[in-house]
């Protein structure tokens, strides 16, 4: 009897924190989007995306139009009930009415999404095709596809960026970091990054918010681009540096701050620390005595 009391107790004191503790307890309210459907629905995409890489059955020309139907269609319903239920809840919580039933605007955007997966996979293939050429160690692309951390974290960011750009609640957000747990590369799906990026191991690679980068850009293991301390109220602000194209970033630098730029054609050597923006056809590294340096001209050969 007394140890039935004391669970009584405690369960009673957990209830009581619920009373207290209202910002993280979600009650009386339609359901939120589910992390585990939203995993599941990222397994699905890789599926539909990369065809008999992931599948644990084979898939033959005669049976890739029945078998990628039925995942087509498996994955519409699960984005758009997850969807749905974002919305929902985003209504809610800034207590305006949707103009239309949430399915339906889920629905439009789900269409628009798989619409989209031609042009997906095709950018797909430019990063794959990085990878391979940016990494002596790749020795397939298969290889790219089933086993590097990187690419996975990009197409994870590729599909949540369509819906980021779409203004889908939660979900975005969602998806990298399910992918950030797995890879331990967190890139946020409102950053902006081009054609051909390749990631080289990858593992504490952080990309913010408002990052630009452009094309064919490879970054090291352990690289920050991060945003300067500010106060919350500048939060809408481009507030992470952007990348031109064709640089290199090696492993443990940080470059931080919206105003921050490095330009085209550059290289930028391991543990350093960026807060200015630096030309086009720079190299810049830690010389022996740890002194940054910057060498700049138009010709990197010479570097």
């Amino acid at each position: 009897m007394e140890s039935e009391r004391h669970l009584s107790e405690r369960i009673q004191s957990i209830l009581d924190s619920y009373e207290t503790l209202g910002g993280i307890s979600y009650r009386d309210g339609d359901h939120l989007p589910s992390r585990s459907s939203i995993k599941s629905l990222l397994n699905q995409l890789n599926e539909i995306l990369f065809p008999g890489y992931f599948d644990t059955t084979a898939i033959s020309n005669q049976n890739l139009p029945y078998v990628i139907g039925q995942k087509v269609i498996a994955a519409m319903e699960i984005m758009i009930t997850e969807i749905a239920k974002s919305l929902t809840w985003q209504a809610r919580e800034t207590g305006t009415a949707l103009n239309q039933d949430p399915r339906v605007m889920a629905r439009q955007v789900v269409d628009a999404f798989f619409d989209e997966i031609p042009a997906l996979r095709t950018l797909l293939k430019k990063d794959i095709i990085a990878t391979y050429a940016g990494d002596p160690a790749a020795t397939t692309e298969a290889e790219i596809i089933l086993a590097y951390p990187g690419f996975h974290a990009t197409t994870v960011y590729r599909i949540a960026h369509f819906l980021f750009q779409r203004d889908v609640p939660l979900i975005p957000r969602m998806m990298t970091e399910i992918s950030h747990n797995e890879t331990g590369i967190d890139i946020h799906p409102g950053a902006k990054i081009g054609e051909s990026f390749c990631i080289d191991h990858g593992t504490g690679i952080v990309i913010g918010e408002t990052s630009e980068i452009g094309n064919n850009v490879k970054l090291y293991q352990g690289v920050t681009l991060g945003a300067l301390s500010i106060p919350k109220t500048k939060s809408k602000k481009k507030r992470h540096p952007t990348l031109g194209d064709n640089i290199v970033v090696y492993a443990e630098t940080t470059i931080l701050g919206g105003d921050t730029t490095i330009g085209s054609d550059s290289v930028i050597g391991g543990n350093v620390w960026i807060t200015q923006s630096i030309p086009a056809n720079s190299k810049i590294y830690l010389s022996s005595d740890y002194q940054q340096l910057i060498k700049s001209g138009r010709n990197r050969a010479e570097d």
